[in-house]
């Protein structure tokens, strides 16, 4: 079972041209029971999901969750005999209900988010999520579901092109950006990822070395398009009821809007209760739910030397207390 797995994973990394960031890390502070039951809320091409079942015992189990068909797909191919492992299509905001369907809320005993865009979708030019490959402007998780980024970018009011550009891409031309996205719309519909970010291109003032102009307004389209960050805050919330006491949340963040989200709901459950300077209350009171597991862990050396696209990734591990 365990060398089909192992066997699986190397023709996931052959097949998908996907290197899993933060791996041996990832499973190292996530597994503390290996009789335990554990959730990959992000299973992109199954590296994570792969060691994780490498870990456990007979009686441990998976349940593993991502948007992506082909992932699904893949995933079914890679581990869909193994009797530990269970494959759902949906959103990880979701992952509560699956939880309790399986009589599980309480006594999870790791949870792990590996976040953003996997490689494969990426590299994949009818995907829509690259400004460097011409494809269809699509970015959908799911395919199959929800407005296309087309869609959006040529129906969306000034304003709100605006908003998210600014909310989700944290780009400080999105006034400009957004101006010439309706002036290009107007002459013709915006269908493909090489004529946005030429527009968003010729729209920016400021170019950074070593960065293409569109990084920040192609990222915050697709966050705006898949929910992320939404879908993020309402898993975040979800942990504490899933999780057993013990067990663990390992989350890998890959820009600023994610980590600081991550960051400071941790924080908040390790504080405990905000009260009032000078209340005569006890540590016991305070209605702690978490304590950090390590410091935030980010790749090294050798990691980035074999996969560049590590190095923007970020990894906090928090432990159920209360």
């Amino acid at each position: 079972m365990i060398e089909d797995a192992k066997k699986g994973m190397a023709k996931e990394q052959q097949a998908n041209t996907h290197i899993t960031v933060l791996l041996n890390e990832a499973v190292e502070f996530l597994i503390t029971d290996k009789n335990g039951f554990y959730v990959d809320g992000t299973f992109g091409r199954g590296g994570h999901s792969g060691s994780i079942l490498n870990e456990l015992s007979a009686n441990g189990c998976l349940l593993s969750i991502d948007k992506d068909p082909q992932a699904i797909g893949v995933g079914n191919s890679l581990f869909g005999d193994d009797a530990r492992f269970e494959l759902a299509q949906c959103s990880f905001a979701e992952m509560k209900t699956l939880v309790e369907q399986k009589n599980k809320l309480g006594k999870v005993t790791g949870i792990l988010l590996d976040l953003g865009v996997s490689s494969p979708q990426l590299d994949q030019a009818e995907r829509g999520f690259s400004f460097s490959n011409d494809g269809p402007l699509d970015m959908r998780m799911d395919d199959s579901a929800g407005i296309t980024a087309s869609e959006w970018v040529n129906s969306a009011a000034e304003s709100e092109i605006v908003r998210i550009l600014k909310d989700y891409g944290e780009e400080r031309f999105a006034r400009r950006m957004a101006k010439a996205i309706l002036k290009e719309r107007e002459l013709e519909p915006i269908t493909t990822t090489l004529r946005l970010a030429k527009i968003i291109a010729e729209a920016h003032p400021a170019w950074e070395r070593g960065k293409h102009p569109a990084t920040k307004a192609f990222q915050a389209i697709r966050i705006h398009i898949n929910d992320e960050l939404k879908d993020l805050e309402q898993v975040l919330d979800d942990t504490l009821d899933m999780l057993a006491v013990g067990g663990r949340l390992a989350i890998i963040s890959f820009h600023s809007l994610e980590d600081r989200r991550v960051k400071r709901f941790i924080q908040r459950h390790v504080k405990g209760d905000e009260l009032p300077a000078g209340l005569p209350v006890t540590e016991d009171k305070l209605n702690k739910r978490l304590k950090s597991v390590g410091k935030m862990i980010k790749a090294g050396k050798q990691e980035l030397d074999n996969n560049p696209r590590a190095r923007s990734a970020v990894m906090r591990v928090a432990e159920k207390i209360t």
